[in-house]
């Protein structure tokens, strides 16, 4: 009788075609904008190490969980779930896991692509000298500027969804794969280039004393919530990204260094970017908590006052687009290869029909800018209630669900047999951790945080 797996289609033949599609999916927005703020605003260094952690013990076993999971059905999240349930013989109800992650993944990229807007059109801005010889107020002026223009924001997010569905359209080899393969070696060239240049212009030991000396008394519960969430987020774990992308494995390839290679470079990305971006903040005594906006304001000024700064600054920002259209074509494949599976759509028309779901809900965030300006919920905007909600709430508790069901559902022979390469010392220690540190790891940190506000 065949597996399931063998039933199945295959996706990329080499283990660096999907190395580099994977290592896409998880660089973006989330190692470029959101650590940089992240760390600033929960002491720097300490959240560092908290989130290393987190990376280790509970984000990466359950990335790996994630993509045998895939491995075995070979098909969308939602149809995956399903197949892999009925093989263990438990209720299809665990199929949820499949349409959490979409929807998530969903939420996610709604958000995720008006900032990616925003870094499209801080390209053209600093190519064009406005930000020649700013200061940081008007810097700041700019940026609120921007955020108050609807339309214009609209406009940018268009863009980079309509790029996001071409790459979805054409398919996982010749749309997915090769824009990675193409894009992933030029980001770090680019990120390498940027920081040295930062290193020599800004204040590099202030950089590196915030970053790699710990202070723990500046770190919040809430932080560590915050350092678990993002560990997530910057996986894209818990929104089906790499329950598709393990349909797409090669055969006769260790999971494990694949997933390894893919998170040290990940982890190397969010340093990287780190070390070019807090430089240029504390050369020109910019506040490193000042938020979501830390990026859209520091680096401009930063650029825009050292010489041949409007040309490295577009270069940062073009990184940085290039880099959020990989992790969105990962956020967006889930839900496309359900509707082009299941209900036999064709791919285009079925990334067509996501993106305009996509822009839909991305109008809460544009809004929330500028027009609803005045609406809160407990307290936070919109956009900002959007980002807590599916990176500290529905992100990890997907990846919770993943790691009972991998770890406690499926049988271990089963987990076995997809990661027959892997030695079983390796294979004892991934299903150890996932089932006695990963799972519990998650649920410890969120009864605490919320807990702690409760009371």
């Amino acid at each position: 009788m065949k597996t399931l797996s063998q039933t199945k289609s295959r996706g990329w033949r080499r283990s660096w075609s999907f190395v580099a599609a994977t290592t896409g999916a998880t660089i973006g927005l989330g190692n470029l904008w959101k650590f940089s703020y992240l760390a600033g605003e929960n002491g720097g260094a300490a959240f560092i190490i908290v989130y290393l952690v987190c990376i280790l013990l509970v984000a990466m076993p359950v990335m790996i969980a994630e993509i045998v999971l895939g491995s075995r059905g070979r098909s969308n999240p939602i149809t995956t779930v399903q197949d892999v349930s009925l093989e263990a013989g438990v209720s299809t109800w665990w199929q949820g896991i499949g349409w959490f992650g979409c929807f998530a993944g969903l939420l996610v990229l709604s958000y995720y692509s008006v900032i990616a807007g925003w870094s499209f059109a801080y390209i053209s801005k600093l190519f064009a000298g406005d930000f020649d010889a700013t200061s940081a107020q008007l810097a700041g002026d700019q940026f609120n500027a921007f955020l108050a223009e609807p339309q214009s924001m609209l406009e940018w997010q268009g863009l980079f969804l309509l790029i996001i569905f071409l790459t979805i359209a054409v398919g996982i080899r010749r749309g997915i794969g090769l824009l990675a393969r193409l894009l992933m070696p030029l980001l770090f060239v680019t990120l390498i280039a940027l920081a040295v240049y930062s290193s020599q212009v800004g204040d590099f030991q202030a950089a590196v004393n915030f970053m790699f000396t710990p202070d723990f008394s500046s770190l919040t519960r809430q932080g560590v919530l915050a350092a678990l969430g993002h560990a997530f987020f910057t996986l894209s774990i818990g929104v089906g990204a790499m329950i598709a992308y393990g349909a797409y494995v090669p055969d006769k390839r260790s999971i494990t260094s694949m997933v390894s290679v893919v998170v040290v470079a990940d982890t190397l990305v969010s340093l990287l970017a780190g070390l070019a971006i807090f430089p240029l903040v504390f050369s020109l005594n910019i506040a490193p908590a000042m938020g979501p906006g830390l990026m859209f304001v520091a680096v401009p000024y930063g650029f825009g006052n050292m010489i041949y700064g409007n040309y490295y600054g577009a270069l940062f920002f073009l990184m940085v687009s290039l880099a959020a259209i990989t992790s969105g074509v990962a956020l967006m494949e889930p839900a496309t290869s359900w509707l082009s599976e299941r209900l036999r759509w064709w791919r285009p028309v079925a990334a067509l029909m996501v993106v305009a779901i996509v822009w839909l809900l991305g109008l809460a965030s544009v809004f929330s800018f500028n027009e609803w300006k005045g609406i809160s919920i407990a307290g936070m905007s919109i956009f900002s209630a959007l980002d807590f909600f599916t990176a500290n709430i529905l992100l990890p508790a997907g990846g919770l669900l993943t790691a009972i069901f991998v770890g406690w559902k499926m049988r271990r022979e089963v987990l076995r047999d997809e990661l027959y390469v892997e030695g079983r010392v390796l294979f004892s220690l991934w299903y150890w951790v996932l089932r006695y540190i990963a799972a519990p790891g998650v649920l410890v940190v969120f009864l605490s945080s919320f807990l702690k506000e409760w009371v």
